[in-house]
């Protein structure tokens, strides 16, 4: 009877007794354990979930923050992709133009590349012919000592005008005013400086390289003495009527190792038919000529590819 409980439950209508065995307390002891157990667990999963919970939205602004710095940084990115597809398409466009540009000036120089060969070597080979075409044109005599004259005797046997002699006439003579300028038709060192009144007249000579030499004869008054070194295109003289002449000109000649050769060529030659040279005077061993021209601009250029290059001269 001791482990019997009695509940009473009083009303208006009276009171009513409940009486809980030990097998009813157990149950309730157990479902009261239960519950709290649950609550606990509940509770505890609770707390758990709200710091979970702060947790990822900690994680979530740092997301979106992290997210807000990669969208700017690929904004940037963007920009510079843009800029750098600008700048290319730009070097594209000037590759271009120089790549035009480089086969307009091949076709000048007549250089004969093939047009897939690497840009870099194409402009070595149009760098190396038109170092070659400079060198060359400055030192050896090409174009006309005087402006605007008339050619009036050519080169080859006549009859001398003076003495009517026929014999050979050595140089070409140009139909000039006396005091008319003449200039150096290339660099050069004045050799001789010799004034007279009989045959050649007032005469100057230039040494030239590789062997050549320029002449003028009947001059007026020299520019320059014996020794001076001169530029192409420098003053070197003023022609006139001296020494054995029929009237005002320029007796001009052109020698190699002391031959006569034909100025007309020499006077037609220059940048743009480079060339014409070869073919119209072949007394000259033209192809060693460039050759050694050729190599000592390669070595001057310090080209970047380093190849050799074929010279108009070297098929010719």
């Amino acid at each position: 009877m001791k482990e019997r409980i009695t509940i009473s439950v009083s009303t208006i209508n009276g009171s009513k007794h409940f009486h809980l065995g030990m097998t009813a307390q157990k149950r309730i002891r157990w479902a009261v354990a239960a519950i709290a157990t649950t609550s606990l667990v509940t509770a505890g999963s609770i707390f758990y979930l709200m710091n979970e919970v702060d947790f990822a939205k900690g994680k979530q602004e740092e997301l979106e923050q992290r997210s807000y710095s990669l969208n700017e940084e690929l904004d940037v990115l963007k920009q510079l992709k843009d800029e750098l597809e600008h700048d290319l398409g730009e070097r594209e466009s000037r590759l271009s133009t120089v790549s035009d540009r480089l086969g307009e000036l091949e076709n000048l120089l007549g250089v004969d590349v093939n047009g897939e060969a690497p840009l870099e070597t194409r402009l070595d080979v149009a760098a190396i012919n038109s170092a070659v075409r400079v060198a060359v044109l400055d030192s050896l005599p090409n174009g006309a000592p005087v402006k605007n004259a008339r050619q009036s005797s050519q080169f080859g046997k006549r009859k001398h005008p003076v003495t009517g002699k026929i014999r050979l006439h050595a140089g070409l003579d140009f139909a000039v005013n006396i005091g008319t300028p003449i200039y150096a038709p290339a660099d050069a060192v004045v050799e001789t400086v010799r004034p007279s009144n009989k045959g050649s007249g007032n005469f100057i000579r230039l040494q030239h390289a590789f062997g050549f030499t320029s002449s003028y004869s009947h001059l007026k008054k020299f520019a320059v003495r014996s020794g001076d070194f001169v530029d192409k295109g420098d003053l070197i003289g003023y022609s006139g009527n001296s020494g054995l002449s029929s009237g005002p000109h320029l007796h001009y000649e052109i020698r190699f190792v002391g031959r006569p050769l034909n100025p007309r060529p020499f006077v037609d030659w220059g940048m743009d038919n480079f060339e014409h040279i070869f073919e119209k005077e072949r007394k000259i061993k033209w192809v060693s000529l460039i050759n050694k021209v050729e190599h000592r601009v390669s070595t001057q250029l310090q080209l970047s590819s380093q190849k050799a290059v074929t010279s108009p001269a070297s098929s010719s």
